[in-house]
């Protein structure tokens, strides 16, 4: 019989705690999916493209343990769900605008100045890596509650960055340096690119912008991570958080949201930030199944509140290959329940 010492039973534990942190993280794994490599990125690529999608399904979005990616169907209801809700309409649809298209752009892109207007004081450094060919919000379909804002008949992408009007936001990812570009109210002028800010977001730590600091979204949220994308629903499953406005919102925000755009103090309204899912006894089973993954998203992972506009307006890529997307309309308010995730709440006076 051989006797233990302290020292080496404390070594034996230590390994045993190290063996069972293992397991976790594997186990962890095991039920996220598995991602091909990184296909090479040599020019500025589309966002409705087979080339995008091939990216996208490689590309990881923000730590799989970021509030976007966090699976929220087991959350309890906030105690102020029903008024919440109500507050916004729960007999109202559940609609989307196929606005926020963007742009892919290779490591190596140029970088260029963009002359910042309005927040320049909440506005990441740039120069930033704008290609030319970069859409405008809206391009290239036509359905935006924005009427205005939507690209003329034979309008092109060229002629749409100059004329355009509305928030003609302009979003840029990199994906092998992990960046992010958004802007609100881009423009291509005689002298180069403007907006009226910018926003730069690391994909792979997903850090916060700094509180009080607003985005290309009123919530200072990240808008591409949200936005619904043909490839994931037709693997099956949006598995994202993803981004829908109300026309009335409270003066407070709850992370990871870190900014408001409201006097409102009244509490039925909801925060930037809010989180909602669709009720889990919802059936979506009678759906086309590019919005069943649709439906199916917002069970487990749900969508934030992040901007003023339309009430229950979601944001889908404009790609012509999405189908079925007016069954949406099947869906109203009272379909949803607001989620309690424990975050923390920045409430204005």
């Amino acid at each position: 019989m051989h006797l233990v010492t302290a020292p080496t039973l404390k070594r034996c534990l230590a390994v045993l705690v190290c063996v069972a942190a293992v397991t976790v993280v594997v186990a962890g794994l095991a039920v996220s999916r598995q991602r091909p490599p990184m296909p090479p990125i040599k020019a500025p690529v589309m966002f409705d493209t087979a080339e995008a999608d091939r990216i996208l399904a490689a590309l990881q979005v923000f730590p799989p343990d970021n509030a976007w990616n966090q699976d929220i169907s087991a959350m309890p209801v906030h105690p102020n769900s029903m008024k919440i809700v109500a507050s916004i309409g729960p007999d109202r649809p559940l609609t989307y605008n196929l606005d926020m298209g963007f742009i892919i752009v290779p490591p190596n892109q140029k970088r260029v100045p963009v002359k910042l207007i309005d927040y320049p004081a909440e506005s990441d450094p740039g120069p930033y890596p704008v290609p030319d060919n970069a859409p405008i919000e809206n391009w290239p379909l036509t359905r935006n509650e924005d009427k205005n804002a939507l690209p003329k008949p034979g309008q092109t992408l060229e002629q749409l960055q100059r004329e355009g009007t509305g928030d003609r936001h302009v979003i840029v990812v990199d994906p092998v340096n992990g960046k992010l570009y958004e802007f609100w109210q881009a423009r291509k002028t005689d002298a180069g690119w403007q907006a009226s800010n910018n926003a730069t977001f690391d994909l792979k730590t997903g850090a916060l912008r700094p509180e009080r600091w607003t985005s290309a979204d009123a919530a200072g949220l990240p808008i591409f991570p949200a936005v619904v994308r043909y490839e994931e629903c037709e693997r099956g499953l949006v598995e994202h958080a993803m981004r829908f406005t109300v026309r009335k919102s409270r003066r407070a925000y709850v992370l990871p949201a870190t900014h408001w755009a409201s006097s409102s103090l009244d509490p039925s309204l909801p925060r930037m930030g809010e989180r909602f899912r669709l009720r889990k006894d919802f059936d979506v089973s009678a759906f086309p199944p590019h919005v069943q993954a649709i439906l199916k998203g917002l069970k487990k992972y749900g969508m934030f509140m992040a901007d003023n506009g339309s009430d229950w307006y979601m944001s889908i890529a404009p790609d012509r290959r999405l189908k079925g997307l007016e069954t949406l309309n099947r869906i109203k308010g009272s379909d949803f329940e607001v989620v309690d995730t424990g975050a923390r709440s920045v409430e204005g006076k």
